[in-house]
């Protein structure tokens, strides 16, 4: 029942987001194959559950339930391991996890809109030390060993700089101003389907 508890949660958040195309994963089998229709649901308690979900996903234009096994459910693992770390104390009441949803994509509130700080780029001393193996001024022994380390994924072509990444594409450094351009092209208002995905 609580697998129930948790996809109806997850798709009302949906309806009230008013989201349209809806994908479901869930790592109970029993629920997945129930909501599907592939496994009839015999428990009179769950005809319930099973019911009430049907009714729900009527407000969707597109609805997929996936059954995800439970050792590859991240997300369920990733929540298993917060509600762990809390001790609950029986005699105050539980304060609830405030989830905020922001309009525009987190990377895009790194940026600073003024430039770069101190008329240097982000990359500027690690640009320096792959090129000449040179330290900035007045570094520590730590800041030595850690701009090392960074050095490590980054190579040069001519003046430019790419960083490597974890399947070796070569992904080039662009200062704020170029950042703020490519985000606000890839991110321009264009038609677009709401899509959620809920795990249950």
């Amino acid at each position: 029942m609580a697998e129930y508890e948790a996809c109806i949660m997850g798709i009302r958040a949906a309806i009230e987001r008013k989201i349209k195309v809806l994908e479901i994963y869930g790592d109970s089998a029993l629920v997945i194959y129930q909501l599907k229709g592939e496994w009839e649901t015999r428990d009179p308690k769950l005809v319930r559950y099973r019911k009430l979900v049907m009714e729900l996903i009527e407000e969707f234009d597109s609805v997929t339930f996936s059954y995800l096994p439970r050792d590859e459910n991240q997300m369920a693992d990733a929540l298993a391991t917060l509600a762990s770390m809390f001790k609950v104390n029986k005699l105050e009441d539980m304060k609830p996890i405030q989830i905020s949803i922001y309009e525009a994509p987190a990377h895009c509130c790194n940026i600073d809109n003024e430039g770069e700080k101190d008329d240097h780029l982000w990359y500027h001393d690690i640009l320096q030390y792959v090129k000449s193996r040179e330290y900035p001024n007045h570094t520590t022994e730590n800041d030595k060993k850690t701009l090392r380390r960074l050095a490590i994924d980054y190579v040069l072509d001519g003046d430019i700089l790419y960083k490597r990444g974890k399947d070796q594409v070569l992904l080039r450094g662009v200062d704020a101003v170029e950042a703020n351009e490519i985000l606000e092209e890839v991110h321009e208002e264009k038609p677009v389907k709401q899509e959620a995905v809920v795990a249950c």
